[in-house]
């Protein structure tokens, strides 16, 4: 693996192969087995969108695998006073071994990795969140064992989430719904793309789109740089909601993922939330995991 822009960039193969090797540093971590595959490596971090999950999971996961992650706040360097970020992608190219990027747009990902020497990591664009959605697969297979003849459904914006969501489902061969108000789909191409492999559904009525699914998935009404937006999205998304009646009609065994923060109240009740809060805290944690086997992939040198 080379760059993670987006997760279209892995073949349903590597994607599995990144599973498995997040499963076994998983089971490293908790049985306290050192895994420190990338001993002396640097990973820059820059970040123009603030962060919990993603700072904190790759800082901790490349202390935990021998390395140091250096953060790189989108204020404090010259990428933000008009240094071109091809001279950022060439000159970080020279001091660290791999950089992870969350910012809005996904061009300057793009861009950073045409001009880098070193793997360049999509966190998180308004495009995509590759990364989450490794981990979203993770905790999948770990409660339902396989990825055959699963369904599920997205309720909310077609937003960033929706699209990886999108292709990591199409990938491994996960049906998809995607629950949401009219105009609010997501990426055009990608739905023609999901619709081409008879995977993906669009659905405008929740219960119609979360009939028999085993993993219903949500997601904030209103994303990061969305907030002056945030009162109209409220009454345009009122009753995309995973509440007690879309998990009547969702198989009885059905998860719930969350990519948090949740808003309790609004794309999800506190009750559900609650009584499904182990695989979403589950789901929270396998950002550690996947995210350093994503490390580890394009880090490593491959054994000869």
């Amino acid at each position: 693996m080379k760059h993670l822009t987006k997760l279209a960039d892995l073949s349903k193969e590597e994607i599995l192969d990144i599973l498995n090797l997040a499963d076994q540093l998983k089971y490293e971590y908790q049985h306290d087995l050192p895994h420190r595959r990338l001993e002396g490596k640097t990973l820059a971090m820059i970040f123009s969108k603030a962060s919990t999950r993603t700072r904190v999971s790759f800082e901790a996961g490349m202390y935990q695998l021998g390395g140091y992650a250096l953060f790189l706040s989108g204020n404090e360097i010259q990428l933000r006073r008009g240094e071109p970020i091809e001279d950022t992608a060439k000159v970080l190219s020279r001091y660290v071994q791999a950089i992870m990027i969350r910012t809005f747009d996904q061009s300057e990902v793009e861009l950073l990795a045409e001009h880098s020497e070193i793997p360049v990591i999509n966190g998180l664009t308004d495009y995509c969140h590759p990364c989450q959605v490794l981990a979203d697969l993770m905790t999948i297979r770990e409660y339902k064992k396989t990825f055959k003849d699963l369904k599920l459904c997205y309720v909310g914006d077609g937003n960033n989430m929706a699209n990886s969501l999108i292709v990591g489902c199409v990938r491994l061969g996960i049906k998809i719904c995607i629950a949401c108000p009219k105009g609010y789909e997501p990426d055009a191409k990608l739905v023609e793309w999901g619709k081409e492999s008879g995977l993906l559904t669009i659905e405008r009525d929740v219960i119609l789109g979360a009939a028999d699914a085993d993993v219903l998935y949500t997601d904030v009404w209103a994303s990061m740089g969305q907030e002056a937006e945030a009162a109209e999205r409220k009454l345009i998304f009122k009753g995309y909601q995973i509440n007690d009646g879309v998990m009547k009609v969702a198989k009885p065994d059905a998860i719930v993922l969350h990519c948090l923060p949740a808003h309790r109240g609004e794309e999800i009740t506190a009750e559900v939330m609650k009584k499904h809060s182990q695989e979403i805290f589950d789901q929270a944690e396998n950002r550690l995991h996947a995210q350093k086997a994503v490390l580890v992939r394009a880090m490593q040198k491959p054994q000869k």
